[in-house]
C-alpha cells in the first residue's frame, strides 16, 4: 500500500528567493525615483564660517585709502633768468607771503634798464623842443594874423577914399581898382592865415598827442623792466612752507625755469584711488568718513581724476567741518566713501566664498543644521560688510560663507 506523505508547513528556498527578488526590485525603484543622488561631503562644522541672513539697512559705502596731501601746491618758477647770487631761505622753513627766498642778478637787464632810461630822457628833450618849437610857431601865425588884419584896415580906408574920389572923378578908374583889389587881397590873406592857423594847430595837437603816447609807452616799458629787476629777488606768492628749493649758488636759472614748490598748509586734502569698478558711481560732492583715533571727520569729493591708472582712479576729497589735528603730509587713513542713501534690503555678511562663486550660489545649511545643499541666489549692492541678496534666500537662514575650495564638486555638505 501507498504511504500518504504530508507537506511540510513554513518557508522553502524559493520563497527567500523571491523575497530577495521584490526587495531589490523595490530598492532600484527607489533609488532610480526617490533617492537623492547629490554627490556629500563631511566637513567638521568647527572649521566652517557660517552665518544668518538677516534683514536690516544697507549702507551703499566702499572704504578707500587716502593720504594726505596740502590743500594746494604752488610751484616756484623764475620769472627773470639770472644767476643764484644769494639762498635767503632753506628747504622746510615755513614762509609768509612776500618773503624773499632767492636773489638773483642779471647784468643784460641792468643794462636794458640803462638804455631805456636814456632813450627816455632823450625822447622827453625831444618832445620838449618840439613843443618849444610849435609854440614860436604859434606865436609867429598869431603876429601875422595881427599884421594882416590891421592891414586890411588901412587897405579898407584907402579903399573907402578912392571910392568917394572916383564917384566925384577925382581920380582915376585904374587907381580905384588898384585900391579895391588891394582891400580885397587883404581880406583872402586874413582868411588864409586863419585856415592855416586852423591846420597848424590839429596838426600841433596830433603831433603832441603822438609824442606823448610814445613817452607814456617809454615810462610803461621802463617801468616793467625795472619790474623785472624786482623780480630777480624770488619771493613767496603764499603762505606756506619751502618744501623743496632745487638750486645752487652760482647756478644759472633760465627763465621760467622751475626753482622750488611751497606747500599751502592752511587745510589738507585726501587722495583716494579708487577701484575703476566704481568709476560710474563716484562723483564730485559725494560725503565721506574718516576715522582718526577714535573720532569721525566728515569730507567731500572735490575732485576726479579722469585718468585710470593700473584699473585704478584717483579723487581729492577736502574736509567740509573740523580737520584732524596734527595732521602731516603723507600720513595714511582709511575712509569710506558713501556711494549712496542708505536702503532696507535682505543681508548677507561678506565671506570667502565669493571668489569661488562669483556670488552666484551657496551653501545653505538645513533647518536641523545636520547638512547644507548648493543654492543659486543673486546679489546686488556691496560694502565692505554685506552682500545685498536680491533673490535666493530669506531672513533666517543660514549659509556658509567661508572659502568652498575643500568642497571640489561635492553638491552636499554633511555636518559633524
Amino acid at each position: 500500500m501507498d504511504i500518504p506523505i504530508e507537506k511540510k508547513k513554513g518557508l522553502k528556498k524559493k520563497h527567500y528567493l523571491i523575497a530577495g527578488l521584490v526587495l531589490l526590485l523595490a530598492f532600484l525603484v527607489y533609488q532610480a525615483f526617490f533617492a537623492s543622488h547629490l554627490s556629500s561631503l563631511n566637513v567638521e562644522a568647527d572649521k566652517l564660517q557660517i552665518e544668518a541672513v538677516s534683514e536690516g539697512t544697507f549702507h551703499n559705502y566702499i572704504t578707500v585709502t587716502g593720504n594726505v596731501e596740502p590743500i594746494a601746491t604752488i610751484f616756484l618758477d623764475a620769472r627773470e633768468g639770472g644767476r643764484v647770487e644769494e639762498k635767503v631761505l632753506e628747504e622746510g622753513t615755513m614762509v609768509k607771503q612776500g618773503d624773499v627766498i632767492l636773489r638773483l642778478s642779471n647784468p643784460d637787464l641792468t643794462l636794458s634798464i640803462l638804455n631805456s632810461e636814456s632813450q627816455l630822457a632823450e625822447k622827453s628833450n625831444f618832445l620838449r623842443n618840439t613843443m618849444v618849437v610849435m609854440e614860436q610857431e604859434k606865436l609867429q601865425i598869431k603876429r601875422e594874423l595881427l599884421n594882416l588884419e590891421f592891414d586890411i584896415k588901412r587897405k579898407k580906408r584907402v579903399y573907402h577914399q578912392k571910392l568917394g574920389l572916383f564917384e566925384d572923378e577925382l581920380v582915376s578908374r585904374e587907381e580905384f581898382l588898384i585900391a579895391e583889389e588891394d582891400f580885397q587881397f587883404a581880406q583872402r590873406s586874413f582868411e588864409l592865415y586863419q585856415e592855416r592857423q586852423r591846420q597848424d594847430s590839429i596838426y600841433r595837437k596830433i603831433q603832441v598827442e603822438q609824442m606823448e603816447d610814445n613817452l607814456r609807452n617809454m615810462e610803461m616799458n621802463l617801468k616793467l623792466i625795472r619790474q623785472s629787476q624786482d623780480n630777480l629777488n624770488v619771493s613767496a606768492p603764499v603762505d606756506g612752507q619751502l618744501t623743496t628749493l632745487e638750486v645752487e649758488l652760482g647756478q644759472s636759472v633760465p627763465k621760467g625755469g622751475r626753482i622750488g614748490q611751497i606747500h599751502v598748509l592752511s587745510s589738507y586734502k585726501v587722495v583716494a584711488r579708487i577701484d575703476e569698478h566704481y568709476i560710474d558711481q563716484v562723483r564730485t560732492g559725494l560725503s565721506a568718513m574718516l576715522d582718526r583715533q577714535g573720532q569721525e571727520f566728515r569730507l567731500k569729493i572735490r575732485k576726479i581724476l579722469p585718468e585710470v591708472r593700473e584699473g585704478r582712479f584717483a579723487v581729492e576729497m577736502v574736509f567740509t567741518g573740523e580737520t584732524p589735528d596734527n595732521m602731516r603730509t603723507g600720513q595714511t587713513y582709511y575712509t569710506r566713501l558713501q556711494l549712496g542713501s542708505p536702503e532696507e534690503a535682505v543681508l548677507l555678511p561678506r565671506g570667502n566664498f565669493f571668489q569661488q562663486t562669483g556670488g552666484q550660489w551657496v551653501f545653505v545649511l538645513s533647518p536641523d543644521g545636520k547638512y547644507a545643499e548648493k543654492r543659486r541666489i543673486k546679489i546686488g549692492r556691496q560694502n565692505p560688510k554685506y552682500y545685498e541678496l536680491i533673490e535666493g534666500l530669506i531672513p533666517g537662514e543660514k549659509v556658509i560663507v567661508s572659502g568652498y575650495e575643500i568642497f571640489g564638486n561635492s553638491e552636499r555638505i554633511v555636518l559633524k
